[in-house]
């Protein structure tokens, strides 16, 4: 039986193993267009990240090289590729360097808000009672936040408002964190009230399992998929808290680390001198790389949901839209897009149970 099965079963090829080939195959029109563009400039951005010591000429903090300092607002030349600024850095090296710091900051948040989140979704869900209504109480009035506003203040608490590469970074993504916690929470505790009315689970819990196996082992697994099209999501508004900071002047100090929003906010008074490329290639920088992750995460939340894939491949080909009542819900039908469809739905059975 088993020898058969493994003859019958399809082997995958090499290329349909690639990260997103799966996505980018099933998509057509500009849906795929939108999703190779968001791989295509996310990959860019991660890249710079990982090898920025190669690729930059120059350290984030250096003034000189070869005994001779950098003059200050140099014009983009054979030496200084993209000039230099107000401060004598090298504009072309903090651009590189800066992609490492915004990448840090975004996997630090996802990290905390992932597991803050999980867990409260967990235990909120499947115990309910009292616990759930003071949970989603206290998320929904999280909501109220703005996540710049709290930012500013974690960073004066933290670091004084004069933040190292670790101050910084830790600001932003504990910041970052209390606001998207609320969002991993909903989620997981709709999918966890879902999937304890199981027959797997009641199963389990005849059988004698204790709870927090029940919870870990079979709920957790099935409640999580949802996640990675939420992380990608969120990861373009942790980059955007950063420079944030940055801009107002509460980010990283130079001399511990390259930051685009503190790049552009030594910028300003340079515009109006007409010195344009101290403040253009840190803001297009920050520009792209939010694009990059938005669209990535907006095409993987289409391609995940039927109902939006199938209005988007209505479009493209210029059939008619189905309703929305025609498109099934699938078992991997996820995103922000119905979060708050998943939500509703788990509250309205738990009041029927």
């Amino acid at each position: 039986m088993t020898a058969t099965t493994a003859q019958t079963r399809p082997k995958r090829s090499l290329v349909s193993r690639i990260p997103l080939f799966e996505q980018v195959r099933s998509s057509i029109g500009l849906q795929r267009g939108m999703l190779i563009a968001g791989v295509v400039i996310t990959g860019v951005f991660v890249l710079t990240a990982v090898f920025a010591p190669l690729l930059a000429p120059y350290g984030f903090a250096q003034l000189r090289s070869d005994g001779t300092p950098f003059g200050a607002q140099e014009a983009p030349n054979a030496e200084h590729l993209l000039g230099t600024t107000v401060g004598g850095y090298d504009v072309l090296s903090r651009v590189i360097w800066g992609a490492q710091t915004a990448i840090l900051t975004i996997v630090v948040s996802v990290i905390l808000s992932i597991f803050a989140g999980i867990f409260l979704g967990l235990v909120s869900g499947y115990i309910g009672g009292w616990l759930d209504r003071v949970l989603v109480v206290v998320c929904d009035a999280i909501y109220a936040f703005p996540s710049l506003l709290l930012a500013i203040v974690m960073s004066i608490v933290i670091s004084g408002g004069r933040s190292d590469l670790f101050g910084g970074i830790l600001a932003a993504s504990i910041s970052i964190t209390v606001v998207f916690i609320p969002q991993y929470f909903r989620v997981i505790r709709a999918e966890t009230v879902r999937i304890k009315s199981e027959a797997y689970v009641e199963s389990a819990k005849v059988i004698g399992t204790r709870a927090p196996r029940i919870v870990f082992r079979h709920v957790l697994r099935n409640a999580t998929r949802s996640l990675p099209l939420l992380l990608t999501l969120n990861s373009s508004e942790a980059l955007l808290t950063l420079a944030g900071l940055g801009f107002l002047g509460f980010g990283i100090e130079p001399t511990a680390a390259a930051e685009w929003g503190y790049d552009l906010n030594k910028s300003l008074s340079d515009v109006t001198s007409g010195i344009w490329w101290t403040s253009l290639f840190p803001g297009l920088a920050i520009v792209l790389a939010v694009l990059g992750i938005t669209l990535l995460g907006e095409s993987l939340n289409d391609l995940a949901d039927p109902r939006l894939r199938g209005r988007r491949a209505a479009l493209d080909t210029g059939a008619p839209t189905p309703d929305n009542g025609a498109e099934p819900h699938g078992a991997g039908a996820t995103g922000e897009s119905i979060v708050a469809d998943d939500a509703s739905t788990a509250d309205d059975e738990e009041r029927v149970s």
